[in-house]
This record gives C-alpha cells, sequence and structure tokens, in this order.
C-alpha cells in the first residue's frame, strides 16, 4: 500500500482524537522539579513539534535550585501514544531518530544528509573502549537498543561479550533474528528490572534516559539489574551546552515534544552516589554529536516547506505544494552539506569551549549497594 493511502486511512481516527484538543496529551502540570522538590521554576523555552508538525505547544522549565530541565506539563500516556513516529512505530530508540523520525518530516535530499550526520560509528564506539578499560563484561544489557545496532557494533570492540537488548520497539526481535542480541526483552526497564536482578555485569543507556517519564526510577532499576562490581554506561544530552543557549528551540537534542527529562552532569552523578556506584569516567567531549548546526537548518527547513501530507490535517495538500516541498528539499541539500562540514570542521574547538551537545558517565556498582 502506497503511503498517500495509508495516510488517507489513518486520517479520520487521527482527526478523532484531536477533535478535543491537545489538552488530554497532557499530564497535569507540576508546581515543583521532580529532581529536587523546589518550587522556583522558570520557562526555558516553549515550542512547537518541528519535526512531525504535530498540533501542540511543548514547555520546558528549568529548576532554579538544581538546573533540572523537564517538560512541563508532560506528555500523558495518550500523549505519549499520539506523538510517537508517525511510521506508526512506538518508542523508537535515540539511535534510529537520524533514520525514522527527522527523516520522516523532511524526506528527499535533506532527510538523506541527515541519516548520514546521525552516523559515527567511532563516536558510537567511543564509550564502549573506555568502559573496557575497566572491566571485560561476560554479559551487556543495552536499554533503549532499538534494533539493536549499537551491541552489533560493540561486539567489535568486546568480542567476547554476550549483548543482550530492551526496548519496547516491536522490531527488536529484528535484533535477534539478524545476530545482533543473544536474547531480547520487550517492555520497560523499570518493569522488568526485578526479573532480571543482579544478571548483568554492563548496563548501556545512551540517549535514553531524556525520553524516559521518571529517570530516577531508570537509574534504581539499572541497580538492580547490574551486578555487584558491574558498570553503568549513560550518554545523555548536556542542558548545559553552549549550544542549548544558543540555538534554543532548534538544538537538536530538545527533541520536543519526545525528549522530557534532561538532566545536568552533577545532579546524575549525585544520585549514582546515593545509590552505591562510583563515578569511574566522566567525558563532555567524545560523546558530542557534530551536527547541531546542519540539523537547526533543517528543522528552520522542515517549519518553512509546505507541509508533507499527514493525517493529522484535515485536508491532503495540493499536488503542487507537495512537488514544491521535495523539490525544495533536494534543493537545500548543498546547503545542508555545508552546516554539516562546518560541523565537523570545528568540533574539535566547541568540544573544548563548552558546546559539546552530550556528556558520559561511567559508573561501578559498589558491593553493598
Amino acid at each position: 500500500m502506497d503511503l498517500a493511502r495509508q495516510t488517507a486511512e489513518r486520517r479520520p481516527s487521527c482527526l478523532a482524537r484531536l477533535a478535543c484538543g491537545t489538552g488530554p496529551f497532557h499530564a497535569p502540570r507540576r508546581a515543583d522539579c521532580p529532581w529536587c522538590g523546589s518550587p522556583r521554576l522558570r520557562v526555558r523555552l516553549r515550542t512547537a513539534d518541528l519535526i512531525q508538525r504535530k498540533p501542540g505547544t511543548f514547555t520546558l522549565e528549568r529548576c532554579a535550585d538544581c538546573a533540572h530541565t523537564f517538560q512541563n506539563p508532560l506528555l500523558s500516556a495518550e500523549g505519549l501514544d499520539f506523538y510517537r513516529l508517525g511510521s506508526g512505530r512506538q518508542d523508537l530508540g535515540h539511535r534510529d531518530f537520524w533514520r525514522q523520525d527527522l527523516c520522516h518530516g523532511l524526506g528527499g535530499g535533506a532527510a538523506a544528509l541527515l541519516a548520514r550526520a546521525g552516523a559515527g560509528r567511532s563516536r558510537r564506539l567511543a564509550g564502549v573502549r573506555a568502559l573496557s578499560r575497566f572491566d571485560e563484561p561476560e554479559s551487556w544489557l543495552d536499554v533503549g537498543t532499538g534494533r539493536a545496532r549499537f551491541p552489533a557494533e560493540a561486539r567489535e570492540v568486546l568480542p567476547y561479550t554476550a549483548f543482550d537488548g530492551l526496548d519496547s520497539d516491536p522490531d527488536l526481535v529484528e535484533g535477534v533474528r539478524h545476530g545482533r542480541i543473544e536474547e531480547a526483552h520487550r517492555g520497560r526497564l523499570t518493569d522488568l528490572a526485578r526479573h532480571l536482578a543482579g544478571r548483568y555485569d554492563a548496563l548501556s543507556m545512551v540517549h535514553y534516559l531524556q525520553r524516559r517519564p521518571d529517570p530516577r526510577g531508570e537509574l534504581r532499576a539499572a541497580a538492580t539489574v547490574l551486578r555487584p562490581g558491574g558498570h553503568l554506561l549513560i550518554e545523555a544530552p548536556d542542558p548545559e551546552s553552549r549550544s542549548a543557549r544558543l540555538l534554543g528551540k532548534w538544538w537538536a537534542s530538545y527533541r520536543q515534544p519526545r525528549h522530557l527529562h534532561f538532566v545536568p552532569l552533577a545532579n546524575l552523578c549525585r544520585e549514582l552516589d546515593e545509590l552505591g556506584f562510583t563515578v569511574v569516567d566522566v567525558d563532555r567531549r567524545a560523546p558530542h554529536v557534530p551536527a547541531d548546526l546542519s540539523t537547526a537548518c533543517a528543522l528552520l527547513l522542515n517549519r518553512l516547506l509546505p507541509e508533507a501530507d499527514v493525517p493529522w490535517r484535515a485536508e491532503p495538500p495540493s499536488g503542487p505544494r507537495l512537488a514544491l516541498r521535495r523539490a525544495a528539499s533536494w534543493a537545500a541539500a548543498p546547503l545542508l552539506a555545508l552546516a554539516y562540514a562546518a560541523d565537523v570542521l570545528l568540533a574539535p574547538l566547541l568540544t573544548r569551549t563548552g558546546f559539546a551537545n552530550a556528556y558520559r558517565v561511567i559508573a561501578r556498582k559498589e558491593p553493598g549497594a
């Protein structure tokens, strides 16, 4: 079935969900910080859905005491379902973002460019190499693994480690079928933690915490799953990045409305300490994804172009508008390529001057934790 027919068939049910507006997609607004409980909240930014252009406005607030940034009000369960990927697959891992989410929004040449921009084999494996300096785990659980591409690459560094994956993605089984992981755990880490208690020597959360409604609960679940002496690898967007302040809502890591929490590095390290972990490695440079400028340009382009044929709009766009969108997307590819080249060339300077967009933490679970 072609895309136009799929869109037409989905349109009635999608519009029915929007009949009462977007209010039901949000939980009640919090009056205090979910991390420290402080009532001193300040609006950091308000934005629309810049990728899929679904209806709604989303607010990020920052705690004036602990600097935790979070979506307020948070999406409700219904909202999380509605704002999932337009392809119909929900809860895809962040590592599938470039191929599925942004590419679905743009299409054409811009999508192809940004799919390549999200790549970076050496960057993705830097965390694995860093952890291997402290341990050579027998078993590793990758949480939010998507289709398990990360474990498949990590095996190049740790060929004798057994990798498993955990995700809500229905395509998780592809990881087992293609031999990327040995065992697939379908569901939420917080729900499966007791079943997996003490089973793994290493656990990775690569761009995962920001997508969860309760990041502290995820950390407690990780502590349950790890054996004493096991290592936890976390990579996450850095809300203290100067790029976030400079680009505002066009900063790719904000990715509203699907990113719910942005945990400052200091808060994360303190929480791990309270859970009985010892932080053994912190890196605010190597996890940087050199795509801030090119992605900001792509998001702006997506906002300016005529909208694609999507089921949350009552009427499909005309043929000429669709043709204009496709032509402009391909025409913009050289500009985006130039922006991406600037991202790559400037990366060594940016990561030394506070513009890196992500951090990595490796922590060891101490005996008796």
